[in-house]
């Protein structure tokens, strides 16, 4: 079965570019681990998105076994998996600590 093709667009309303980058961190309960996603944006929109992406995990809560790593920014690629997506950490490095305009 032929795989369709579909745009994937930045989360911010009203935005409407491509998004290149998935927000996302490493998650697990101890048995399973996955990426949860906490957003998918264009370049411009990646700072507000990564900075809003540390707040929600500063605030989750886990349970007892269940590990959440800080967000990563990966570069979205058509067709590969969440484990072939390349880590950009030196995005990461540059917005962890940068104040977003308000």
């Amino acid at each position: 079965m032929p795989i369709h093709s579909y745009p994937v667009y930045c989360y911010q309303p009203g935005c409407g570019k491509p998004a290149l980058y998935k927000i996302a961190a490493r998650w697990s309960d101890g048995a399973t681990q996955e990426l949860k996603t906490y957003g998918l944006t264009c370049a411009e929109c990646l700072p507000a998105w990564y900075q809003r992406s540390l707040a929600r995990r500063a605030a989750c809560r886990l349970t007892a076994g269940e590990t959440l790593e800080l967000p990563g920014i990966f570069e979205l690629a058509r067709g590969n998996r969440d484990r072939q997506l390349s880590h950009r950490e030196d995005l990461e490095k540059q917005l962890r600590d940068k104040p977003v305009p308000g």
